[in-house]
């Protein structure tokens, strides 16, 4: 299993790199930064399109850029827990797209990836729903069977509150994500891989 490192250990890294980088290497570490920041600027949507982007900056460090944007852009492809997150997850994808300048096989891979986020939204809210619904007819059965309680009461129940929810929802939700996670980390194998990274 692979390490994980500590922040100090990656910037004393970075700062033994930089200390041995050559100026060429230390120019190609500052274009990757600015296509990781023009990504941003696309994602916020301060900016309209990335191959426009690329296509006005300097043409010696476009590749590093490319390869910036297209690195963060990946990392911006997740199982997304709301409607916020799953568009910038639908922007990424387009992003990738317009900068591969619209090529077949990358925008069918991405197109993959949507399929794969939207049956994992679709999957997801299912369950969620079946679940609320199942502990909601547990907690009035066990409500009704102590007797004296008025229906009105029963229909306040949000099961989403219950402990037995959070169980049960922790445990589905693990699952699922880690079904649809690694379907989705396939396809983002796959994108790299005809993206050149």
């Amino acid at each position: 299993m692979a390490e994980i490192k500590s922040t100090m250990d990656l910037v004393m890294e970075r700062a033994a790199r930089i200390g041995k980088a050559s100026s060429e290497d230390l120019q190609r570490e500052e274009a990757h930064k600015q296509g990781m920041q023009l990504t941003a600027g696309y994602l916020e949507g301060t900016m309209a399109g990335l191959a426009e982007a690329l296509g006005s900056v300097n043409k010696e460090m476009q590749q590093e850029i490319r390869t910036g944007m297209l690195e963060s852009l990946l990392r911006n492809i997740f199982l997304p827990r709301n409607d916020i997150q799953r568009e910038r997850a639908e922007k990424a994808g387009l992003g990738i797209v317009d900068l591969a300048g619209g090529a077949r096989d990358i925008s069918t891979t991405c197109q993959g990836l949507m399929q794969i986020i939207q049956g994992y939204i679709k999957h997801r809210d299912e369950l969620r729903g079946q679940l609320e619904e199942q502990i909601k007819m547990q907690y009035k059965q066990l409500l009704e069977q102590q007797g004296g309680v008025r229906s009105e009461e029963l229909s306040n129940i949000d099961p989403t509150l219950q402990p037995k929810f959070q169980e049960q929802w922790g445990k589905l939700e693990a699952e699922l994500n880690s079904r649809y996670g690694e379907a989705l980390e396939q396809h983002k194998a796959s994108l790299k891989q005809l993206l050149g990274l």
